[in-house]
């Protein structure tokens, strides 16, 4: 029995892509075999799929850093055909086939169960830019900070990981201040749960090292002077989570707020981070995610769509999440 994959190849300096047929034995090793219905295009897959990042380590592999399906064979002692499971990361689409495909073989303590609040399709409208949104904001509530202590900003509010920050937090009671490029977006970005949408060149530029106190938190996947004037307009106390790099990997920028002003930058890591973190963020988001708002954030594509979804994403032209019918 064969599988449709797409598989990423480099024959010279640049990536290709192309849809083949797979057989189990293509496989890479692994204690648990996943039928898969879904996976998802993040912002990390269209880096790879570019080679704007060297995300992906070894060729010819099969990209994908999520899937969501149905286990068809386990060895592991965790999980039995017929469970409805997910994974986010770890070795996926850098060393290891990943979810762009109708099937994959993994190591067992890679993967979470499906919450019972989720279908495998809403599971992979989460993924990982919606996981790493939810482990943002524990850090925040880690933190400290709760609603009451005032205004949360989301930068690149518009993409994936923002759409879902947004709803989360404006259901657990946050004012959330929306920060985007993309101004014909702002009624999509109410309609999630943002109270105020600014100009994201309010703050992409370079600023003061300090600056008036705006917000009490932040969640941030710009990075460079985004990030840099969100942490000078962050409030005593307040806390910014920061996972991303979508205007770059610099941080030129001041020790100002952290001595004056006492505020925590946490770094967020959704790739490596421990089992326990991954089961209390799904379980989170099973209970605090409205999963009407995620609807209006998804859109569905087949596997031959994912080369062009992945261009748009990286020219900042796609909203919110794109979900990956496997068998479409």
């Amino acid at each position: 029995m064969t599988f449709k994959a797409l598989l990423a190849s480099k024959p010279g300096d640049a990536i290709a892509t192309h849809l083949v047929d797979f057989q189990d034995e293509d496989l890479m090793p692994g204690d648990v075999t996943v039928v898969i219905e879904y996976s998802t295009v993040n912002y990390k897959d269209a880096l790879a799929l570019s080679g704007r990042s060297p995300v992906i380590r070894q060729f010819p592999l099969i990209p994908g850093i999520d899937f969501a399906g149905i286990v068809e064979t386990s060895s592991h002692p965790g999980f039995a055909a017929g469970d409805r499971v997910l994974v986010n990361g770890w070795g996926l689409s850098q060393t290891h086939h990943g979810g762009f495909a109708q099937k994959a073989r993994v190591s067992g303590d890679w993967l979470v169960k499906v919450p019972e609040a989720f279908s495998t399709q809403q599971a992979m409208a989460i993924g990982t830019a919606g996981y790493t949104a939810m482990l943002s904001v524990l850090a925040l509530e880690h933190g400290g900070l709760s609603p009451e202590r005032g205004d949360i900003l989301v930068t690149g509010a518009s993409g994936g990981a923002g759409s879902v920050a947004i709803a989360l937090l404006s259901g657990l009671g946050y004012r959330v201040i929306a920060s985007t490029g993309r101004q014909e977006e702002t009624d999509y970005l109410h309609e999630l749960g943002a109270a105020q949408v600014i100009d994201r060149r309010t703050l992409s530029e370079a600023g003061a090292p300090i600056g008036k106190e705006r917000w009490a938190g932040v969640i941030d996947s710009v990075g460079s002077h985004t990030l840099v004037n969100a942490l000078a307009q962050t409030q005593y106390r307040g806390v910014v989570a920061a996972f991303g790099l979508a205007q770059g990997a610099d941080l030129p920028g001041s020790v100002l707020p952290f001595i004056l002003r006492n505020v925590t930058l946490a770094g967020i890591d959704s790739v490596n981070a421990p089992q326990s973190a991954r089961v209390q963020a799904w379980s989170r988001l099973a209970r605090d995610l409205d999963v009407d708002k995620l609807a209006r954030t998804t859109q569905v594509v087949g596997l031959a769509e994912v080369p062009a979804i992945a261009g748009r994403v990286l020219e900042g032209k796609v909203r919110g999440r794109t979900v990956v019918d496997v068998n479409a």
